[in-house]
């Protein structure tokens, strides 16, 4: 019996990392070595569910999320849209760093000024993908299904990228880094259900921003979002029944976020909070600080830095993010956010912003340009076609006819804490001229760190991303054998090279592994290989026989 007790002992001892403080002292969750990671990823979804507050519907699956896991409650994405917040999410850098910060990049055919060829950004050669680092280092990675990322993925950052991507088709025992993305709660799909019924009552007492309409119209599509969140709280509940039933809840943290903020008028495309800040819940395995509310600054450059940290993986140098939680914990919390504002669709209007705990500064580059942007696809929403026409009548009061202002001032400031709906700028007012001198020269700060490609004309920027127009391509790699094992490498800086071993008899598979070193070849396999750099195109196969 003793040594069945020493035995388990030991391999509980190596199952977990005993490390509750970190290098700073701060209290850090217990761990499995390589815990699984799970992100489920609502969409255009602001913090209007009760774990932050808003019981106007309930929503169990996410209560019981938050009830045993810790909500974070001034969580900030880099934009007010979702492919340029989803580029920073998967490099941990600043969109407009990269050249993703434009909405959006590889469509532009349909949604963007005419004459606009698409386009892929190209970030730095050293960049790659978040679930890259997890792959390299073992894990299985998934991504059901949305990509939206400004370029496309290289085919080693996923396993599987698929609405058929799940956990369950890794190898047994391996860790993953799984993502879900829940499209129920986007902006279309309150256009989209109107012929579904409500799964909320007719009648429900929605509360109603002071910048929106309390018309019938509006109501009911305040109501349809309501609806789509209790549609996507039972999508929640059966991801998390099947991490139950696999016996990996206890092994697995799990995130749930929105890719920004809320999907109505003067909220999605816009950097006031309505537009970029987001719920954030992590449920650790040993439920750490269940229950607990943490209110630090983070933002979507934080993400990579934070997951990989968790995973025992240490986080790249080149991200503009810090980890927040995990083995490589930054102990020195933030003091701001920043996020940027650019095209959207066929429209370009620049804005930078930066926020602190409490106050919201706004600098406007192009004065002369409303805030509200006539997007057609927007305009296919009931309440913003009710919107416009009560403008065009005269009639809506002085906080609802705000977003329709001809022109824009050149800088704003809003104290969040007292108005919380961002209707009163303070830029003129003396009493906050100490706050607004150092938020100006705080994203002075920050637009000194790097080449703000927005300020770049984008026709100049594809041009530079695409020589003579044409896009760039990576170089094949080239496979060589040295002291007994196969070497693969390619020209092109920042190639990421994706293999397949198959036997004489076998054929070429789906799947590609990620190239990170030497390994010996059997003299009766081949070796086929290619090369992509985010950004290009990818190489041709190569094909190679050991001698």
């Amino acid at each position: 019996m003793l040594l069945r007790l020493t035995i388990f002992s030991t391999l509980l001892a190596a199952l977990f990392s005993c490390k509750y403080l970190d290098d700073s002292g701060r209290s850090q969750p217990t761990l499995p070595e390589r815990p699984n990671i799970l992100w489920i990823v609502a969409e255009d979804l602001s913090p209007i569910i009760p774990p932050f507050g808003d019981q106007t519907v309930k929503t169990p699956n996410l209560s019981r999320l938050s009830d045993e896991g810790v909500r974070y409650t001034s969580v900030f994405s880099t934009s007010g849209v979702c492919a340029p917040s989803r580029a920073a999410l998967a490099t941990g850098m600043y969109q407009n760093r990269i050249g993703a910060h434009h909405m959006r990049t590889t469509s532009v055919i349909d949604e963007g000024p005419k004459g606009l060829v698409p386009y892929e950004a190209i970030p730095p050669p050293y960049v790659k993908m978040q679930s890259q680092y997890f792959r390299e280092a073992g894990y299985y990675t998934t991504n059901n299904a949305k990509e939206d990322y400004q370029f496309k993925k290289p085919i080693t950052a996923w396993n599987e990228s698929s609405p058929q991507a799940h956990w369950r088709n890794r190898e047994i025992g391996q860790p993953f880094f799984s993502i879900f993305n829940l499209g129920i709660t986007h902006e279309s799909q309150v256009w989209r259900q109107k012929d579904n019924p409500l799964l909320i009552g007719r009648d429900l007492n929605v509360p109603v921003p002071p910048y929106l309409p309390r018309t019938e119209i509006a109501l009911n599509d305040i109501r349809q979002v309501y609806s789509n969140i209790v549609a996507m709280d039972k999508q929640v509940g059966a991801i998390l029944n099947e991490l139950e039933e696999d016996d990996l809840l206890e092994s697995t943290i799990v995130f749930f976020y929105s890719d920004h903020g809320g999907p109505l008028p003067r909220q999605k495309r816009l950097l006031y909070d309505s537009g970029i800040h987001v719920p954030l819940i992590i449920r650790y395995p040993d439920k750490w600080r269940a229950g607990e509310i943490d209110d630090q600054l983070i933002s979507f450059v934080d993400f990579k830095s934070t997951t990989l940290s968790l995973a025992g993986i240490k986080p790249p140098s080149y991200v503009n993010g810090r980890a927040f939680v995990g083995e490589f914990a930054d102990a020195s919390p933030r003091t701001y956010i920043h996020a940027a504002a650019d095209r959207f669709d066929n429209e370009y209007d620049t804005i930078r912003a930066v926020r602190d705990s409490r106050f919201k500064y706004l600098r406007n580059y192009n004065l002369d340009k409303a805030y509200y942007l006539p997007l057609p696809y927007r305009e296919q929403m009931p309440i913003m076609q009710e919107l416009l026409q009560l403008n065009g009548q005269g009639k809506l009061d002085k906080n609802q006819a705000q977003w329709f202002r001809s022109q824009k001032p050149l800088e704003e400031l809003f104290d969040i804490e007292n108005d919380p709906y961002e209707l009163e700028n303070l830029s003129a007012d003396p009493k906050y001229s100490e706050k607004l001198h150092e938020l100006r020269k705080e994203l002075d700060s920050w637009l000194s760190e790097f080449d703000d490609l927005g300020f770049k004309p984008e026709e100049q920027l594809i041009k530079e991303f695409w020589p003579e127009g044409i896009q760039p391509t990576t170089k094949a790699p080239t496979i060589f054998h040295e002291n007994g094992e196969v070497q693969i490498s390619s020209v092109t800086p920042g190639a990421n090279i994706a293999f397949q071993v198959v036997s004489q008899q076998g054929v070429l598979e789906d799947r590609w592994q990620v190239y990170t070193e030497p390994f010996k070849l059997d003299s009766a396999n081949r070796l086929v290989a290619f090369a992509h750099r985010i950004g290009y195109l990818p190489s041709t196969q190569v094909e190679y026989i050991q001698d």
